[in-house]
């Protein structure tokens, strides 16, 4: 999740690529636990990370698909989504994690922390009913690189959202 920042923290505008057509073939490829409906899903710090495909394209308040493989880009992938077309996750924020060296266990409880204190500013009460998050973290390799940056999403364990989940999004 490594980019470089404009004056005032800001992330630069990101181009979209879209891969198409994929997502129903690559939805053959996916371990039970992420193809299906098998109950709610749920997503933690492992469901996607820094160097999952697509991901450095979403920014806050965006939405995207769950990862799928990809054939075109012999990857697994996740694509952007409009929200209002029932996306399956929503980034809410991005917490920068401080220097350091690689420490697993201490990003995932930064992690975890920095992305409930979001969500719970965010979904208080019946408007957290059926909605759960998950950060999505630094590898070891983007770690390396510079990363410090992790994503805070919003997703439904019972299946995608209907339209944005943000609050504000929905006045």
């Amino acid at each position: 999740m490594t980019s470089p920042r404009q004056a005032g923290g800001r992330r630069p505008a990101r181009r979209r690529t879209l891969l198409p057509g994929f997502v129903v073939l690559g939805m053959l490829f996916l371990p039970p636990s992420m193809s299906g409906p098998t109950g709610p899903t749920v997503k933690d710090e492992t469901f996607v990370t820094a160097e999952t495909g697509g991901l450095l394209h979403i920014e806050a308040g965006e939405c995207f698909t769950d990862p799928a493989y990809s054939p075109e880009a012999a990857e697994v992938v996740v694509l952007y989504t409009p929200c209002k077309e029932q996306a399956a996750n929503q980034s809410y924020g991005f917490v920068h994690a401080p220097d350091g060296e690689w420490d697993p266990a201490a990003l995932t409880t930064f992690a975890r922390e920095s992305c409930r204190r979001g969500f719970d500013g965010n979904w208080s009460g019946e408007s957290a009913s059926g909605l759960d998050f998950y950060p999505v973290m630094p590898t070891r390799r983007t770690w390396a690189d510079g990363d410090r940056d992790v994503m805070c999403v919003v997703y439904s364990p019972e299946g995608s959202m209907n339209g944005s989940a943000l609050p504000l999004a929905r006045w």
